[in-house]
């Protein structure tokens, strides 16, 4: 469809134009000869079709891109169109008089002089109208190749999050299977306990992994799940404080987010602390900013822990391609306590 045709405001204002150089033509050809009604009559109506015969120019437009055809036959071409496009308008005038004489009465034959003034204005319309199409059809094309590279950045970041995604389930699954693994012989019955409540944990991470965002409170209450699978195997020793204000657990956060910090903080804090500890988990709101602080004990008289990058890794490509500008994943170990502070957009 023409681009002016498309939206109402474009084709008001094309109109409007052409309205405006109609007046103009009538105060050229009216004085001392016609009225000005009767001019009006007569170049009014026929200025306004010649404005919409003039929208066929975009589709010649569109068939001699000014990127592919040669100056010089562009300019042939475009002159002979306006040559022909001009003695139509002129055909049409003569037309038009012929009825407004036969069925009105009205008196209005234009002269020679009117006919090549009519002339010399349609060609340098129909140049006008040509000039203005090559402006949309630029526009056109700036607008359609702003939309291609955004869909392609949705498209590209869609990609990311589900290679991103589908890195940490596997990673997730690894740690769980070696859990229950350890408990297979030496607690059979925490084992199969632990085994129902992974199904039943995949199961809500599956479907909450399907989301584009969960809120805060979906993410925590999929971190509770696993922590309590981990607890069947560490007992007393893993012990789990959640805080989070109603305002921060309303936040959307990308699914599984906090998943890679949780398992870490159990594989290389809990596992390695002889005496246990507790995971604190707090989410707060801050101003534009969600703040989410997960905290669990480090043995310090333990080995340099190893294999926790990929976890935070993991979550800091996903918060980069989630908001690449506003979100930051900070670790660090505090005296006997290792901190995550994750930042990001509180509205995603």
């Amino acid at each position: 469809m023409h681009p002016l045709l498309a939206r109402r405001e474009r084709l008001l204002l094309y109109l409007s134009g052409w309205a405006a150089i109609g007046i103009l033509l009538t105060v050229l050809i009216a004085p001392g000869r016609f009225s000005w009604t009767d001019a009006a009559a007569l170049i009014l109506p026929v200025t306004m079709l010649y404005g919409f015969l003039s929208l066929s120019t975009w589709y010649l437009v569109r068939a001699l891109p000014l990127q592919t055809v040669p100056g010089e036959r562009l300019a042939l071409i475009h002159m002979v169109s306006a040559l022909l496009s001009s003695s139509a308008l002129v055909l049409l005038l003569q037309s038009w008089a012929w009825v407004l004489r036969t069925a009105f009465g009205l008196l209005v034959t234009p002269s020679t002089a009117d006919l090549r003034l009519l002339f010399g204005g349609g060609v340098l319309l129909y140049l006008l109208a040509v000039a203005t199409h090559y402006l949309l059809a630029a526009f056109e094309h700036s607008r359609e190749s702003e939309r291609r590279s955004f869909e392609a950045q949705l498209l590209a970041r869609d990609s990311e999050l589900k290679a991103l995604r589908a890195q940490v389930d596997p990673h997730f699954l690894f740690n769980s299977l070696n859990s229950i693994s350890a408990l297979t012989s030496a607690d059979p019955a925490a084992a199969r306990t632990m085994t129902e409540r992974l199904a039943a944990f995949f199961r809500a991470s599956v479907a909450a992994g399907r989301r584009e965002l969960l809120t805060l409170g979906e993410e925590l209450d999929l971190a509770r799940r696993y922590l309590e699978i981990e607890q069947v195997r560490f007992g007393e020793r893993l012990r789990v404080q959640i805080t989070a204000s109603d305002e921060a657990r309303n936040c959307r956060v990308p699914p599984l987010v906090l998943q890679p910090v949780v398992e870490n903080a159990v594989k290389h804090g809990i596992a390695h602390a002889v005496t246990g500890g507790c995971i604190d988990i707090l989410g707060e709101r801050q101003g534009s900013l969600l703040h989410v602080r997960v905290t669990n004990p480090v043995d310090p008289d333990a080995p340099p822990a190893s294999g926790t990058s990929f976890g935070l890794q993991a979550v800091r490509d996903r918060l980069r391609a989630m908001a690449p500008k506003d979100a930051t994943v900070d670790a660090r170990l505090v005296d006997d306590r290792f901190i995550v502070d994750i930042l990001l957009p509180a509205t995603l």
